[in-house]
């Protein structure tokens, strides 16, 4: 009886898995709608010896702003800036320090939006929870960069477009230590998208989608939920990406029309193109994901990014997507942006 069961579940999973792909038509269908031919250049620059990484962008009160990190060489810390047109970008302040002390992510405070309204026609805003708006960071106690062990913490604040450090909660939410923690995740859990799981595919209020590893040069992208962002439980034994060797991370999830599409990034994946591009996957239900398995929405093509051009926070704003990117080349780690129109000054 247990072996007939057994064999049932498996059928029963297939089954879904098969309802829940997405076609080849639906899938060229997003690449059409997301595509960003146009390199539109730096758009954020690092002070000196320094590295930028990781944005993520919103809106609030008809203005624009950017969360990013800065790395000196010792650790991260998360950065804000500010645009009236999402193509000029003046510097705010710190949101979150590296503290250098030797807490649990005294070294390494990476910090991305939470909560954004992920349709593709929507305003980009940041949705609040509890009265508070949220963060999901990478944290960890060692210098360096990106440094072995990290893990997930959260941090909130009453206003996300100032230039004031968010409050933090004094543990990680998810730790490669946990009981809990998967085959693939006993290393380092890299960056992380939250958003409101609103139909509640995942039987919770939120999903939390991110990186990590186990071994070094093989990063798969996970899933974790929860119902009130402070305690976490991870969903489903298997990544929901996984390209068999490389790295896959960076996941953002936006919502087009009935499908969600998870914007991420490849590099090192056997069969794929040169350095790290960006890419994306597409689902019905938050748990199976299709790939996409043709051009890259962004990759290396000019100095700025001739090495990488990677770990996307796309928008679709007033008929253009901006597609802001880490781009590394000949200016050293910095935020890039390609369009879906040609923007660029002449």
């Amino acid at each position: 009886m247990k072996k007939t069961a057994a064999i049932f579940a498996v059928l029963l999973a297939a089954r879904f898995a098969a309802a829940a792909a997405v076609s080849d038509a639906e899938m060229r269908q997003v690449y059409d709608a997301a595509k960003t031919p146009f390199k539109y250049g730096v758009v954020i620059a690092p002070p000196k010896g320094m590295l930028a990484d990781s944005p993520s962008v919103f809106s609030k009160d008809g203005k624009w702003y950017m969360f990013y990190v800065l790395s000196d060489g010792d650790g991260y810390s998360t950065h804000i800036a500010q645009s009236d047109n999402l193509l000029d970008w003046h510097y705010k302040g710190e949101v979150l320090a590296r503290k250098n002390n030797s807490d649990w992510d005294g070294q390494q405070s990476a910090g991305y939006a939470a909560l954004q309204n992920i349709d593709w026609n929507g305003d980009w805003s940041l949705g609040k929870f509890g009265g508070k708006y949220w963060m999901s960071y990478l944290g960890g106690a060692l210098k360096g960069y990106e440094t072995d062990p990290l893990a997930i913490g959260i941090a909130t604040s009453k206003d996300p477009a100032a230039a004031a450090q968010w409050s933090r909660l004094p543990s990680p939410v998810l730790s490669p230590k946990d009981s809990d923690a998967r085959y693939f995740e006993k290393l380092t859990l890299y960056k992380s998208n939250i958003i409101a799981d609103e139909k509640r595919l995942t039987g919770a209020r939120f999903a939390m989608f991110y990186n990590a590893k186990t071994e070094s040069g093989y990063e798969r992208i996970a899933m974790a939920v929860s119902d009130d962002m402070l305690t976490w439980r991870r969903y489903g034994d298997a990544p929901v990406i996984d390209a068999g060797g490389g790295i896959s991370g960076d996941p953002q999830v936006v919502k087009m029309g009935d499908l969600y599409v998870m914007f991420y990034f490849n590099a090192f994946c056997k069969g794929a193109p040169a350095g790290a591009f960006d890419t994306f996957a597409a689902s019905r239900d938050l748990v199976h994901w299709t790939d996409w398995r043709g051009e890259p929405l962004v990759k290396p093509s000019e100095g700025c990014d001739k090495n990488f051009a990677h770990k996307p926070h796309i928008i679709n704003h007033n008929g253009v997507v901006y597609h802001f990117y880490c781009a590394v080349g000949d200016q050293g780690r910095v935020i890039a942006l390609a369009t879906s129109k040609d923007l660029r000054k002449k």
